[in-house]
């Protein structure tokens, strides 16, 4: 008999106000084995949401639990070590000389712009998952030679290294060429399917970004949730038509699955 899912994020009434509301009322829970994209129009509260579970915005009401672990009762030192976080904010705040291998041993110590070296397990550990996320060669070249697609990679990998049962991806091929952006997205497929691997949420304003490897969707729209839940039931024209505000069409590849939008 397998085990029942654990409950790895829950989110009870969450509202975010500043001067005015911004996420009213949000209600969301992501389990073992789930992997969720969230989909919204620009100014949704996406950003907020994110801001919200990784300790950089103060909820103004609500819960959210990681594992045993409750915001506001949790050191945030320790919250972060197990929601692993990859955006494009991120980039700009390290320093041009770190090498790619420093980067990804900085991810259990969830700081950035290491102050020591490695150590000997962090350097192998970081290694390990370079050559994961096919690019080994970029161990010693300082951050600010890579490119955009060798730094999203690097960043994935410094999340991953501390083994977070929890993986927030936000917009990752956001700046990617297409052939970039379609190898970023077969390994983060290849990576779903380990059993013991994180739960993941991609943020994305592109349903083409979808792969098989996403299991449910959750709808955002002027701050509140439109839909959320497997799929195949929240994936719809009529859904995303009332999270967009215009009349959508949705197609769908079955092999492998893809998705893609049009305007009737």
């Amino acid at each position: 008999m397998s085990r029942p899912a654990r409950t790895v994020l829950e989110i009870r009434g969450l509202v975010v106000r500043r001067r005015q509301p911004i996420l009213r009322g949000i209600d969301w829970t992501v389990r073992s084995g789930e992997h969720w994209v969230i989909l919204g129009p620009n100014g949704c509260g996406k950003t907020s949401l994110l801001a919200a579970l990784t300790g950089y915005l103060t909820p103004t009401a609500g819960d959210i639990h990681v594992l045993d672990s409750t915001y506001g009762r949790t050191d945030w030192r320790d919250l972060r070590r197990q929601v692993g976080f990859v955006s494009n904010a991120l980039i700009r705040q390290i320093e041009p000389h770190e090498t790619a291998a420093d980067v990804v041993a900085s991810g259990p110590s969830a700081v950035l712009n290491t102050w020591r070296p490695p150590s000997p397990a962090e350097r192998r550990g970081a290694l390990r998952l370079l050559r994961e996320w096919h690019c080994p060669s970029l161990a010693d070249r300082p951050w600010g030679v890579l490119s955009q697609g060798e730094r999203q990679r690097v960043l994935i990998c410094r999340a991953l290294l501390a083994r977070p049962p929890l993986l927030l991806l936000d917009e990752p091929c956001a700046g990617l060429d297409p052939v970039a952006r379609a190898h970023l997205l077969d390994l983060i497929q290849l990576r779903t399917d380990r059993p013991r691997g994180p739960a993941i949420v991609l943020i994305t304003h592109h349903v083409e970004e979808i792969t098989p490897a996403f299991t449910h969707a959750l709808l955002l729209r002027a701050g509140r949730v439109v839909t959320s839940g497997p799929l195949n039931q929240t994936l719809t024209p009529s859904f995303l038509s009332r999270t967009f505000a215009a009349p959508i069409r949705l197609l769908r590849r079955h092999s492998p699955r893809r998705f893609a939008l049009t305007l009737p």
